[in-house]
C-alpha cells in the first residue's frame, strides 16, 4: 500500500493507491504558486478573487452527491452527514465570496496630531501551506482556502494520506473554476507529499505561512519547523470538550443534544463533547437516559440513509480507541455501557468514576466513548471542565441566564456554546487555546491570520 491510499473503513478494502509527488514536481508547484501570487493575487481586487471562490462554491453545490460518496469510502462518514459536510463547505466558500471584499476594506486611523491621514490595508502574504486532516475532508479545506485566497494568498494543500480522492476532487473544482475565470492554476495546488517534503515546503522562502489541523503531535512537529524558519503558523488541534449540565427544563432534550454532540462524525470530531459534567441532582437520571440513547445508536453501514454511527476511520483509529478504553477500565473506570468491536465498527461506550490519576482523565477519546462526571456545585463543574490540557470548545446547559454567562466567562476554551450543540456556522470564529492550538478560522478573523496589515501614512 502506498502512502496515499483509499481504504474503505467499512470493508477494509483498499480501493485505490496514489503515488506521492516527486521532488521535481513539487518544485514546479511551488514555482507556480509563487508566480500566481505575483501575477494574479497581487494584481486583482478582493472582488475578483471573491468571484473565483463563489464559483468554487457553485461547483461544490453542483457535485454534492459525488463528493459525499467519496468521503464515505475514504473515512466512513455516514452518507447524510457527508452530504451535510459538502453543503457546509459550499456555504463557507459562499460566505467569503459574499463578505470577503467588505472585510478587507482599508481601515482608516484617526491621527492624534490631525495632520494628514493614515489607514491599514490588508494584503496577502504569498504562498501558504495547508496540512489537512481526514475527519472533515471538505469542510477543513474550505475554511482554510476560502478566506485566504480572497485575502490574496495562493494555496498549496497537503491532505491526509487517506483522503487522496477527495483532495483530487477539490483540486479539480478549483481547476474548473480557474479555467472559466482565467485564474492561473498555481492559485490552488493539491500535493500528495510525504512528511519530509512537507518540511521542505515549510522551509522554502517562497512559502509565508502554514496552517495545520490535526493531532497534537502533528501540530507540534509543524510548529517546530515553522518556528525554526520564522513562518506564521495557525494550529487547530485536539480537544476534550466538556458538556456541563447544571439545570434544565427539558432533560430529554438535553440528553438528545448530548448524544448528538458525542456521536457527530462517528465521534471523531475535535470539538465534540467528550466529557459530560452533570450536577448531582440530575446525574442519575441523566446517566440512565444518556446511556440508553447513546447505545441505541449502534454502528451500521455508512451508505444507508439514516445511519447515525458508521465505522471508525481506519484500523489504526479503531486499535487506538480500543486500547484507550481497555486501559481506562483496567485503571478503575466504571463501565456503564460498551460492546464488541467488529472490524472498524466500534459500539458506543460510557465510562464514569474517572479520577485524575487515570490516563482517561487527561486523554482525548476520538470516537464514540463518553466520560461522565458527577459534581455538587457550579465551581466544581468549572474546575473539572478546565482541568484538561485542551481548550477548544465547551457546552453549558442551564436555565439560569446569569449562570450561563458566568460559567462561559470561567471556561478556559476558545468557544462556548450555551444550551445548544452543533451550532457551527461560516460566520462564527473557530479555534482554541492551550494544547488545542492557536489562531482562528471561519468568520471575519480567518481573513486576518495570513495578511500583512500594512500601515500607509500620508502627509497632510
Amino acid at each position: 500500500m502506498s502512502l496515499y491510499s483509499v481504504v474503505n473503513p467499512a470493508t477494509g478494502e483498499t480501493v485505490s493507491d496514489y503515488p506521492t509527488i516527486s521532488d521535481a514536481e513539487l518544485e514546479k508547484v511551488l514555482a507556480a504558486g509563487s508566480s500566481a501570487y505575483q501575477q494574479w493575487s497581487r494584481k486583482t481586487t478582493a472582488k475578483e478573487r471573491a468571484a473565483f471562490i463563489g464559483r468554487v462554491a457553485d461547483l461544490h453545490e453542483e457535485r454534492t452527491a459525488e463528493l459525499a460518496e467519496i468521503i464515505v469510502r475514504e473515512m466512513g462518514k455516514p452518507l447524510d452527514q457527508a452530504v451535510g459536510e459538502v453543503e457546509f463547505a459550499a456555504a463557507i466558500f459562499r460566505y467569503y465570496a459574499d463578505n470577503g471584499e467588505g472585510f478587507l476594506v482599508d481601515e482608516p486611523i484617526a491621527l492624534t496630531d490631525a495632520t494628514g491621514s493614515a489607514f491599514v490595508r490588508h494584503v496577502g502574504l504569498g504562498v501558504l501551506l495547508g496540512i489537512m486532516p481526514w475527519n472533515f475532508p471538505y469542510y477543513q479545506v474550505a475554511r482554510f482556502a476560502g478566506p485566504n485566497i480572497v485575502a490574496g494568498n495562493t494555496i498549496v494543500l497537503k491532505h491526509a494520506p487517506q483522503c487522496p480522492e477527495s483532495s483530487a476532487a477539490i483540486a479539480d473544482i478549483f481547476a474548473h473554476a480557474g479555467k472559466e475565470l482565467g485564474v492561473p492554476a498555481g492559485v490552488y495546488a493539491n500535493v500528495l507529499a510525504s512528511n519530509d517534503q512537507a518540511a521542505t515546503i515549510i522551509a522554502d522562502p517562497r512559502v509565508q505561512g502554514v496552517s495545520v489541523t490535526g493531532s497534537e503531535r502533528a501540530g507540534a512537529a509543524v510548529a517546530e519547523i515553522a518556528g525554526r524558519n520564522l513562518k506564521k503558523v495557525v494550529l487547530e488541534l485536539g480537544g476534550s470538550d466538556p458538556f456541563i449540565l447544571l439545570s434544565t427544563a427539558d432533560l430529554e432534550s438535553a440528553v438528545g443534544d448530548a448524544v448528538n454532540a458525542r456521536l457527530d462524525n462517528n465521534g471523531q470530531s475535535c470539538n465534540a463533547a467528550k466529557r459530560f459534567i452533570v450536577i448531582d441532582e440530575l446525574f442519575e437520571e441523566f446517566a440512565e437516559k444518556f446511556t440508553a440513547a447513546l447505545t441505541a445508536a449502534q454502528p451500521a453501514d455508512p451508505m444507508v440513509d439514516g445511519t447515525l454511527l458508521g465505522p471508525l476511520s481506519s484500523a489504526a483509529a479503531t486499535e487506538r480507541l480500543d486500547e484507550q478504553l481497555g486501559r481506562a477500565i483496567s485503571q478503575g473506570a466504571t463501565v456503564l455501557a460498551s460492546g464488541d468491536v467488529s472490524g472498524n465498527y466500534f459500539p458506543p461506550a460510557v465510562l464514569t468514576d474517572i479520577t485524575p490519576e487515570m490516563d482517561a482523565y487527561h486523554e482525548e477519546f476520538f470516537g464514540p466513548v463518553a466520560a461522565l462526571y458527577r459534581v455538587k456545585t457550579e465551581d466544581e463543574a468549572i474546575r473539572i471542565a478546565n482541568d484538561t490540557p485542551f481548550g477548544l470548545g465547551s457546552y453549558v446547559y442551564t436555565t439560569d441566564d446569569e449562570q450561563a454567562i458566568r460559567v462561559a466567562d470561567a471556561m478556559d476554551a476558545g468557544m462556548v456554546w450555551i444550551n445548544l450543540v452543533l451550532g457551527d456556522s461560516a460566520e462564527l470564529p473557530f479555534g482554541g487555546i492551550k494544547r488545542s492550538g492557536s489562531g482562528r478560522e471561519l468568520g471575519r478573523f480567518a481573513l486576518e491570520e495570513f495578511v500583512n496589515k500594512k500601515l500607509v501614512r500620508i502627509a497632510g
